[in-house]
């Protein structure tokens, strides 16, 4: 018993991602196409995402040099030593996506890019974007 007490007592001072950063060249980014920044849109918009001197590869697919992109919205970057969270704020594009369609309420909305490897953990050094606002209006407004 005391034994399991241990072994859970170290569980949770252990981290919790043990998975190997791949590394990226050190001139790769990556940028949002459009919208440009302050950009107002509305109702549904496409994003479009760019990936300068690197590659785009699917999830699962390990090839050296290479990610799929996340796009946060709504949120500050998460911990860029871990798997990139998956939810309403951290989009997965592990199609290999390089543009999606977002439908966000009205409002003003951050949204940025953030690379990530084959098991979606941030690349060494790590690729994002330039954190950007965009305002959406009502789909019906003039």
């Amino acid at each position: 018993m005391r034994h399991l007490a241990l072994a859970i007592s170290l569980l949770s001072v252990a981290p919790m991602s043990s998975a190997q950063q791949h590394t990226m060249p050190e001139n790769a980014r990556v940028y949002i196409l459009w919208p440009s920044d302050g950009q107002v849109v509305r109702g549904g918009f496409w994003v479009r995402m760019g990936l300068a001197d690197a590659g785009v590869a699917p999830a699962g697919v390990e090839k050296a040099n290479t990610g799929h992109h996340h796009l946060l919205v709504d949120v500050d970057l998460p911990p860029l030593d871990q798997e990139i969270p998956n939810d309403r704020n951290h989009l997965h594009f592990g199609l290999g996506q390089t543009e999606a369609r977002l439908d966000l309420p009205p409002g003003k909305h951050t949204i940025q890019l953030l690379l990530g490897d084959e098991n979606h953990v941030p690349h060494r050094p790590p690729l994002y974007s330039k954190r950007i606002t965009v305002t959406v209006l009502p789909a019906g407004t003039p």
